[in-house]
């Protein structure tokens, strides 16, 4: 009995004490310091693997394209980013396909975050252990701007090389303004008590660091034009009472919540050519989503006046977009703690008219297919009137009509036991195949010999 005591005393011994060791080598320098750090910085150099929370369960008995409605469908390309498994090993490595109606695979870009962003370390950030891509941005030349998550933005040809790159901790969308500059989320390295604005913390937060969502305006090559500060922005305008509201209550959220506490997943710039038709604001104003305060806002980013919000009727909402008529368009995932949204119903299109304080449900209807992601999701209304929307968590990408009923679909195909890999966006382009022929490293004929 002593002996048995003895044994367990001097394993707490040593595991306290290689605890302890840990703690000093890791801030000292100490071995084995070096190897650890050595071994994660090779591991995001060959490409870091997916977490499971980017693969989920197939719900469907079908992959590829499906066309219901040949007659009703918008012509185009659809970009697609995902996971993709390219030399069928098993293994998911980050990229994006460009296919077209039918199936076919017209571009690719097999991309990897090591080569994108060579050396760099990323371990900080709300979303870490998803290590894909997030937004993008297509150029006519087959160029291709998008996030990797809570790293940085990057430029790449067509054929994946760099072009630049902006480790900023940027995520989720990027939108283009009408003189080539874009709009990014973005975080810092690391969280934050306080701001410029306030050097002694966030009015009410206590001293709490937190994740401290940017707004970043850049040029067309990667520079920075504008950082701002998202948490600034909601004190100016006397919007902090969304905090507690969507984070407080009896029941304490999640800790990463609390520390994450607006979750920035859109900006959109409101274009010239559109701004007439919205009687509250100008062009250059932009529409944001803070998701984890189930707020949507249009803000002056040279004022900082928040010009109208709203938080109803979203649940965790993504997306919001200017469709014109002075409607804004919102992608509320509607998130009701269930697998498949089977209390609310699902995920849906809510537009909502400003000025007139109007508010539909586009999409679904009476006609839809279920339709449901509980995080992420991203929608488009085309030139036809028709909506292409991503169910990320289903690895789907669905056109619909007006009507709400589906015309064309794209399912990823899965991998490993019948699971598959989010999709983080879709997106229709009216691409031709003489066009993407004539991108370097296409696998079309050349551009020359279409006619």
């Amino acid at each position: 009995m002593i002996d048995r005591a003895a044994k367990i005393l001097f394993m707490l011994s040593l595991m306290v004490f290689v605890l302890l060791y840990g703690v000093v080598a890791g801030a000292f320098g100490w071995f084995p310091r070096g190897f650890v750090l050595r071994a994660v910085e090779q591991g995001a150099n060959l490409g870091i693997s997916p977490s499971q929370s980017n693969v989920q369960p197939n719900l469907r008995d079908r992959e590829g394209v499906h066309v219901e409605k040949p007659e009703k469908v918008q012509p185009g390309m659809t970009l697609i980013t995902s996971l993709w498994d390219w030399d069928d090993s098993g293994d998911l490595e980050i990229g994006a396909k460009l296919i077209d109606m039918e199936r076919q695979t017209i571009h690719s870009w097999r991309l990897n975050r090591g080569d994108l962003f060579p050396g760099t370390i990323q371990l900080k950030g709300p979303d870490v252990g998803r290590a894909d891509i997030q937004g993008t941005y297509l150029f006519p030349n087959g160029d291709l701007l998008l996030n990797v998550v809570y790293v940085g933005a990057v430029r790449v040809d067509a054929c994946g090389q760099v072009v630049w790159r902006l480790p900023e901790f940027t995520h989720h969308s990027i939108s283009r303004a009408e003189d080539g500059t874009f709009w990014i989320p973005a975080t810092h390295g690391e969280k934050r008590a306080g701001s410029e604005r306030y050097p002694e913390g966030f009015p009410g937060f206590g001293g709490k660091k937190v994740w401290v969502d940017r707004m970043l305006h850049i040029t067309e090559e990667g520079e920075i034009l504008e950082d701002i500060n998202v948490l600034d922005v909601l004190y100016m305008n006397g919007l902090e009472r969304y905090i507690p509201k969507a984070l407080g209550g009896e029941y304490p959220v999640p800790e990463e919540i609390n520390d994450d506490v607006t979750h920035l997943n859109d900006i959109e710039p409101l274009d010239s050519a559109m701004a007439d038709q919205y009687p509250l604001f100008e062009a250059g104003d932009l529409v944001v989503s803070l998701r984890h305060l189930h707020l949507v806002f249009v803000l002056d980013p040279d004022s900082m006046e928040i010009k109208w919000h709203t938080s109803e009727p979203f649940i965790y909402q993504h997306d919001p977009d200017f469709i014109g008529d002075g409607w804004i368009g919102v992608f509320d995932n509607n998130y009701d703690l269930t697998g498949r949204g089977a209390m609310l119903g699902g995920s849906q299109i809510v537009a909502l008219q400003p000025h007139t304080g109007k508010t539909e449900i586009r999409f679904p209807t009476q006609r839809s297919d279920p339709f449901y992601t509980d995080v992420r999701g991203k929608w488009q209304l085309l030139e036809n009137g028709n909506m292409l929307l991503t169910e990320a968590r289903a690895g789907r990408i669905v056109e619909v009509a007006a009507d709400g009923s589906t015309v064309w679909e794209w399912i990823h195909a899965p991998v490993g036991d019948s699971r598959v890999p989010d999709v983080t966006k879709g997106t229709r382009y009216d691409l031709t195949e003489k066009e993407v022929a004539a991108w370097p490293c296409s696998s079309l004929d050349s551009a020359d010999d279409w006619q």
